[in-house]
């Protein structure tokens, strides 16, 4: 005979169930909660104008999202539907079920005061013991937009374009001056054919000004660059006194170039090369991370395709943060946050750089492994000096933390979390957007921390 436990679905509750019987003691849920309401969010409610009917309290919406973003549910709908549905949302939202639109609002309203709330959580985790500023890891990832690279035009396919649209519009307006329209199909009205072509002119007139001004600021750009080199060459041939071999720099041109590209869902994200191959209309989020605890430490968002000019926003984000986190002891970063500029930084920072100048090799040979660099020349550049350390078994062993800490998160919060495009558009939003996904992080990583 049989034995089974039967599921009785009619039997109704002697008492009103509570929520809170349903959750372990553990889980993340309850953490972020009892976080979230240690949070100082007199910057929301202040907000607030107080008219109309009763609003959701800022922590109650803010703890929601940052469960969603938490679990992989980014959608304000499937927020919405969760306070229904999951017992976890259910506890956070205490019965209530706020509705998406003032989700959403909430997100898009609150953005920029997440950079504070993802600093107190790190004071947070200080006062617990869980974050010692320390080693610092640094690394950037392409996270999509929320636009299509199908959307975006190039300055080049614009130009031809341009003389298509013009073209089409006198053939059109020729047409609707005859007194014969015997040429116009059936079903066709002439001046929404005008008109929709004159639309489409317009703006691809306003999208080739934006990019003009792009290209006027990349020229600029390029120019303090150029100069720069060649002061510097200038500088050194008066020196030695004889002509520098090789080429010299070679001088930017102004204007838009035929390639120069713009979205037209989402104009300041940028198509950018992505792991694996290919191209996708993307940002470039980058992430401090604590190396001892795997904890966000600073985050930002760039436009830029290469990781080069994010050292110095970074160094200036984790100064600000020393008085509440204290000072971080190095930078660790690829290869691609190489330069002499950025070394020197670090260096004037008082945080020692340690950035590989070059790809390592794959599989090197083992005395390479076991062995220690020859002597430094005593006139060696920095960019030398850090090669020759990182050769060491010290600098080895410190770059290395790299690897095991920095690309984990990436890694957990695209492939785990599930975040791999913004629902947000434009580079302050996404800013937000990425602060908010990094602070979800924090919140988890803590929530395990706080267990070992």
């Amino acid at each position: 005979m049989f034995h089974f436990i039967v599921s009785d679905h009619k039997t109704d509750y002697l008492l009103p169930p509570s929520v809170d019987d349903w959750l372990n003691e553990d889980h993340l849920a309850r953490f972020i909660v009892e976080v979230v309401d240690q949070l100082d969010l007199s910057k929301l409610t202040r907000q607030y104008a107080g008219r109309g009917s009763k609003a959701y309290h800022p922590s109650t919406l803010l703890a929601i999202l940052v469960y969603g973003y938490a679990t992989g549910v980014f959608s304000s709908r499937k927020l919405e539907r969760a306070t229904y549905d999951s017992v976890a949302f259910r506890y956070i939202a205490a019965g209530s079920h706020p509705d998406h639109d003032s989700l959403a609002t909430f997100r898009r309203r609150f953005l920029d005061e997440l950079s504070d709330l993802f600093l107190q959580v790190l004071e947070m985790a200080k006062e617990m013991k869980l974050l010692k500023l320390g080693n610092v890891c640094l690394d950037g990832t392409k996270i999509e937009a929320n636009a299509s690279r199908h959307s975006a035009l190039s300055y080049g396919h614009i130009v031809k374009l341009e003389a298509q649209l013009k073209a089409e519009v006198r053939e059109l307006l020729a047409l609707a001056e005859q007194a014969d329209q015997a040429d116009v199909p059936d079903g066709i009205s002439l001046p929404e054919e005008i008109k929709r072509r004159e639309d489409r002119l317009a703006a691809m007139a306003a999208a080739k000004e934006k990019i003009a001004a792009r290209a006027e600021e990349r020229y600029q750009r390029e120019k303090a660059e150029y100069d720069e080199k060649m002061a510097r060459r200038t500088a050194k041939e008066e020196a030695s006194g004889k002509k520098l071999g090789g080429k010299p720099p070679k001088a930017p041109e102004p204007g838009a170039r035929d390639g120069d590209q713009i979205n037209l869902t989402d104009e300041e994200s940028r198509i950018m090369p992505v792991a694996g191959g290919g191209f996708e209309q993307a940002y470039n989020a980058q992430a401090g991370v604590d190396a001892a605890t795997m904890l966000v430490v600073a985050v930002g968002v760039t436009q830029a395709t290469n990781d080069k000019e994010q050292v110095e926003p970074m160094l200036a984000t984790l100064k600000a943060q020393a008085e509440v986190l204290g000072a971080a002891e190095s930078l660790i970063a690829d290869s691609g946050f190489c330069s002499e500029k950025n070394i020197m930084a670090c260096e004037a920072a008082g945080i020692d750089p340690v950035i590989a100048v070059a790809r390592d090799e794959h599989h090197p040979d083992w005395r390479q492994r076991h062995s220690e660099p020859a002597p430094l020349p005593e006139n060696a550049t920095p960019v030398q000096a850090l090669s020759h350390r990182l050769k060491t078994k010290a600098g080895r062993a410190l770059y290395a933390l790299r690897k095991q800490t920095v690309e984990p998160v990436f890694g957990i919060i695209k492939s785990v979390m599930g975040f791999r495009q913004f629902s947000l558009r434009g580079l302050k939003k996404v800013t937000g957007e990425w602060t908010l996904i990094c602070l979800s992080w924090n919140l988890k990583r803590m929530a395990k921390l706080r267990l070992q």
